[in-house]
């Protein structure tokens, strides 16, 4: 009976979004904070922790959909924004939505567009009715409403969608944070009016809020208050330090229902995935492997390996030994050397390859954790990231607050942090 208490049990309706857990041999669990759990969707059955690469306008560049199955990917995030200027949300509608239109058969996310507010802001302007865009195809203005961003959504048909919110960089500060955080609960409440399909689409709020614990606490409660199938972490990896970025993840998780996902938006260093998974998170997605693989760096269990380096011409070895990807098994250093300095399938080896370690961290993550070894995996990816053990402070940081012990691996801190919970 004490065995099966430390594992999370929690069923939620059976036609929205659900996290499984069963007290059998395919039990998820968790490590104190940590969690493991089958996330169950209308188009496939996902394991968490998960990363979810980004098809902006439902494609992984240099990759086709039976590439990304081979590799464990279970689910890709789409871009609502380009979706709907490029190809068009009706024209995705028209061929059956887009799993079909990018015959993808596994789950789908679709942002609200939010995130242009901030990647785009001199193209748009921010009000209470929406956002209004300059189109980067053709200059014309488009308006983004709340009501808007879902209809798109709807049409598109993912299995995850997004509400629209006030996305604002977490580096300003002053009152425009504070009136981000309540237009993004004003909104949520349009959203939700606007979803004409609950029982096929999960409707994930967005936690605001900046680096201020008062107003993230707010939105937190704002958003529990509106028992939605799913939550997230916004406006984080917006230049913010990673001491504020782990002690907001660590705030948000501790306030958020254990029985529905947490999913911090934007992350996608190894690193901060591992940190995030130890304090209670959920779902990641991030342009990051494969826009770094289009610049010729692979990601290896030491961090990261530049293939452009004069250094890797001649090395036989392949990317990383370890690996049993088919670029591991099949091409050295030195002949990824030569493409990556002249040839577009340079880039694609390697972002099949760096997509590949991030699915191989997701499912290492998640048998870990259910294993009861999640401390030892931590402490073996930090010692082979870090072998001098110059792990950095945010990290021990972190670390301790998620009860993990990584003192064989760095220098222990020598006052005990606070335990860091929802009340800051």
């Amino acid at each position: 009976m004490n065995a099966v208490k430390t594992h999370l049990e929690v069923t939620v309706m059976v036609m929205l979004f659900w996290i499984v857990v069963e007290a059998s041999s395919q039990v998820l669990g968790r490590f104190n904070r940590a969690r493991a759990a089958r996330l169950t969707l209308p188009h496939f059955l996902c394991e968490t922790p998960l990363f979810m690469p980004v098809g902006t306008q439902g494609t992984i560049k240099g990759l086709t959909t039976n590439q990304l199955e081979d590799i464990g990917c279970q689910i890709i995030l789409g871009n609502t924004y380009h979706l709907a200027l490029r190809p068009t949300s009706e024209l995705i509608d028209e061929f059956g939505g887009l799993h079909k239109f990018m015959n993808w058969p596994r789950a789908l996310l679709t942002d609200s567009g939010g995130f242009q507010m901030v990647s785009l802001l001199h193209l748009a302007d921010i009000t209470e009715e929406g956002v209004t865009f300059q189109s980067p195809v053709d200059g014309k203005p488009m308006l983004l409403t709340p009501e808007e961003s879902i209809q798109i959504q709807n049409r598109i048909g993912a299995d995850i969608i997004m509400a629209l919110d006030d996305v604002v960089k977490t580096t300003i500060t002053g009152p425009r944070i504070e009136e981000a955080m309540y237009r993004t609960l004003r909104w949520i409440d349009r959203c939700i009016a606007a979803h004409k399909r609950p029982k096929e689409q999960n409707l994930f709020g967005i936690v605001q809020g900046g680096l201020d614990p008062v107003l993230r606490d707010i939105c937190v409660q704002g958003l529990v208050e509106r028992n939605l199938p799913g939550y997230a972490i916004g406006g984080l990896a917006g230049g913010e330090d990673k001491d504020s970025f782990w002690r907001v993840v660590a705030q948000c998780t501790a306030s958020l229902p254990e029985s529905k996902p947490r999913y911090v938006m934007g992350v996608g260093y190894p690193l901060d995935i591992v940190v995030c998974s130890a304090l209670g998170a959920d779902m990641y997605d991030c342009v990051y492997p494969t826009r770094t693989a289009r610049f010729g760096t692979a990601l290896v269990p030491e961090g990261v390996l530049k293939l452009k380096h004069q250094a890797m011409a001649d090395d036989t070895r392949p990317i990383d030994s370890t690996c049993e990807c088919m670029v591991c098994k099949n091409y050295t250093r030195a002949y990824l050397h030569c493409l990556v300095t002249k040839d577009a399938m340079g880039s694609q080896l390697l972002s099949y390859h760096n997509l590949y370690y991030m699915m191989q961290l997701s499912r290492n993550l998640h048998s870990s954790i259910i294993e009861g070894t999640f401390p030892k995996f931590v402490c073996d990816f930090l010692k082979n990231m870090f072998p001098e053990g110059d792990v950095p402070e945010w990290v021990c940081n972190a670390m301790e607050v998620a009860g993990i012990d990584i003192s064989s691996c760095c220098t222990p801190l020598n006052s005990k942090l606070e335990v860091y919970t929802s009340s800051g």
